[in-house]
C-alpha cells in the first residue's frame, strides 16, 4: 500500500486575490451564448439555437481563445469548435453517449483501465473550453468525485498491477486542477516503481497557455517520472504567440510533447489545414502523434467526417510532408486492446 499525506487535497481555497492567473481566466470564462455572439459581432439570429443547446452541454470557452477568432465570421475554425447548434440536437442513428464503451472500463472511481500497461486517473470534470465534438460531453463525472479515502484506493490500485508502466492524467481537463492537488499526485505515484511515465492529455496550453508556470513545471518534471504532454489541438490559428511561449516552457524543462488532433468537418478536414496545422505543431517542438477519426458521440455527428475522406487526407498529407509531420490515423473501438490504426489512400 503506497501511503502519503493528503493534507494538500483537502487545503482552504486559496483567496481570489492570491490566485494565479490562470485560474482568474479560468473563471472569468464566457458561458452565455449571447455574450459570445456580442463579443464577436455574430448574427443575433444565431442566439435562439446557441442557448437551446447549451441547456444539455453548456458553452464555455476563456477569453485568450476567443481573442484569437475572426470577429463578424460565423464559419471561423476556432469558432465552430466551441459555439453550441442546433445541430447537437439531433438524435443521430449511429451516434451513443458513450461511444468508446468506456463505462465497462470504470474500473474503480477515477479510474478509466482500457489498455494492459497504462490508465487513466480522471481527475475531475473541469474543462477550460467545452468543445461541441468532445467524447466525453455524457461522461458521469458524478459518479467518479474521489474523496481523499478514494484517491488512496486509487494509488493502492496503481501499486498492485505491476503491469502498468504509465499513468495518464485525464478529465475533463487535467490541467484544470489546482497545482497541490497535481503535486501530491505526482510524487505519489512516483513512488510506486514499476510506474516509468506521466502523461498529461491536455487541451489547456492551447486555450490558456498561461497554465504552464514555473510552479506546474516543477512538479511535472520534478520526480524520477518521464513527462509527456500531449496537446489537443485542431488547427493552426489556434496557435499565437503565446501558445508558442506556452509550448518551448514545456520542451525547455524536458517534456516530450506530442499532439492529437480530430478531423472535423469544415474545421480541418483538408489537406492545406492539416500541414499547416502540422508544420506549425513541428515548430514549436510537438511531434505530430494521433489523427483521430471522429468518436460518434451523440449530439455531434454534424462534425464527422467518413473514413475514405480522412484516409485520402492521410495519403495526401503524405505526399507533401516529411514522414515525421504525418501523424498516425487512429480510431478507438469500444472493447478493442488498443487503438486501431489506418493506412493512407493514395489517389492515382
Amino acid at each position: 500500500m503506497i501511503t502519503r499525506s493528503a493534507h494538500n487535497l483537502t487545503t482552504e481555497p486559496v483567496a481570489p486575490a492570491h490566485r494565479p492567473a490562470w485560474q482568474h481566466i479560468l473563471s472569468d470564462a464566457i458561458t452565455d451564448p449571447a455574450a459570445l455572439l456580442r463579443l464577436l459581432e455574430l448574427d443575433p439570429a444565431l442566439l435562439p439555437a446557441a442557448q437551446k443547446a447549451s441547456e444539455s452541454f453548456r458553452l464555455r470557452v476563456p477569453l485568450p481563445y476567443i481573442a484569437r477568432m475572426q470577429k463578424g465570421n460565423p464559419d471561423d475554425p476556432l469558432l465552430k469548435q466551441v459555439l453550441p447548434v442546433a445541430d447537437e440536437l439531433i438524435k443521430t442513428p449511429g451516434y451513443s453517449a458513450d461511444p468508446l464503451g468506456e463505462a465497462p472500463k470504470n474500473a474503480k472511481k477515477g479510474i478509466l483501465h482500457k489498455y494492459r500497461n497504462r490508465l487513466l486517473l480522471m481527475l475531475g470534470s473541469a474543462c477550460a473550453v467545452n468543445c461541441r465534438f468532445c467524447f466525453r460531453r455524457h461522461f458521469p463525472y458524478d459518479d467518479n468525485k474521489m474523496n481523499r479515502a478514494e484517491w488512496q484506493e486509487a494509488l493502492d490500485y496503481i501499486a498492485a498491477d505491476t503491469s502498468l508502466t504509465e499513468v495518464i492524467f485525464s478529465g475533463g481537463d487535467p490541467l484544470a486542477v489546482n497545482d497541490a492537488r497535481l503535486r501530491w499526485l505526482t510524487e505519489a505515484i512516483a513512488e510506486i516503481p514499476h510506474v516509468k511515465r506521466l502523461r498529461i492529455h491536455t487541451r489547456l496550453p492551447i486555450v490558456v497557455p498561461q497554465r504552464i508556470t514555473e510552479e506546474m513545471l516543477s512538479w511535472f518534471t520534478g520526480t524520477r517520472l518521464q513527462p509527456i504532454l500531449v496537446v489537443h489541438c485542431n488547427h493552426a490559428r489556434e496557435i499565437d504567440a503565446d501558445v508558442c511561449h506556452s509550448l518551448n516552457s514545456l520542451r525547455n524543462a524536458g517534456v516530450t510533447l506530442l499532439s492529437q488532433t480530430v478531423v472535423l468537418r469544415g474545421i480541418n478536414d483538408n489537406v492545406e489545414a492539416m500541414v499547416e496545422l502540422n508544420e506549425t505543431l513541428f515548430d514549436n517542438g510537438v511531434l505530430p502523434y494521433y489523427l483521430h477519426l471522429f468518436d460518434k458521440v451523440q449530439g455531434a455527428a454534424h462534425f464527422d467526417r467518413d473514413e475514405t475522406h480522412v484516409r485520402r487526407l492521410l495519403g495526401e498529407m503524405s505526399r507533401r510532408c516529411s514522414g515525421y509531420l504525418v501523424p498516425r490515423l487512429a480510431r478507438e473501438k469500444a472493447g478493442a486492446p488498443c487503438k486501431i490504426t489506418l493506412s493512407p489512400l493514395y489517389e492515382h
